[in-house]
């Protein structure tokens, strides 16, 4: 399975229909449309990117699944997710999805960056709902990418406390980080 599967597999366990989630790095639309699909009808997807032609892409995407109606998408970075997501909808966000690096099919010039994720994770983190989750798949392989990747995680790693536990899922390219509620005994 594609860590990408195993990204969407794992949040899925953590959405209840009619719930709110963030795709943090919107890219081609695939995971705003698993997220709004989960959600059902009653659900609601806050989906941000910079690049327009994502934001297209994506639209298009939820478009052609009927889907438009469930996703608001915010041209913007995700570091200023906390102060785009309405105040009403704080605190009840199920998932923050993000999948760090270029958008595909791009120049490849236009890449998330180290200092903007960090500052994107603390607002996830303050936006999240109780017994919610972030995943972070970060892309390795590009400038910089291996950089933002280790510094993601040494601050998911300072998240992770007695209700949240961080797991690391390790491939030659990609690594999923995973912030989700422990599990107590």
């Amino acid at each position: 399975m594609r860590l990408t599967q195993k990204a969407q597999c794992i949040v899925s366990e953590y959405l209840r229909p009619g719930g709110q989630a963030v795709d943090a790095t919107a890219g081609n639309g695939h995971d705003t449309l698993f997220l709004a699909r989960t959600l059902g009808p009653g659900g609601k997807v806050f989906a941000f990117d910079i690049q327009p032609q994502a934001l297209a892409a994506t639209a298009t995407r939820l478009e052609e699944a009927g889907l438009s109606r469930r996703v608001t998408l915010v041209h913007r970075g995700h570091e200023h997710l906390e102060n785009s997501v309405p105040p009403q909808s704080r605190q009840h966000i199920q998932a923050v999805m993000f999948n760090l690096g270029y958008l595909p099919g791009s120049d490849k010039t236009t890449i998330t960056c180290r200092d903007n994720t960090l500052a994107a994770l603390e607002q996830a983190r303050r936006v999240l709902a109780p017994g919610g989750i972030i995943s972070v798949l970060a892309y390795r392989g590009h400038a910089g990418g291996q950089e933002e990747s280790l510094a993601v995680q040494a601050a998911m790693t300072a998240m992770a406390d007695d209700d949240l536990k961080l797991s690391v899922l390790e491939s030659p390219g990609p690594v999923l980080l995973v912030l989700a509620p422990r599990i107590h005994d």
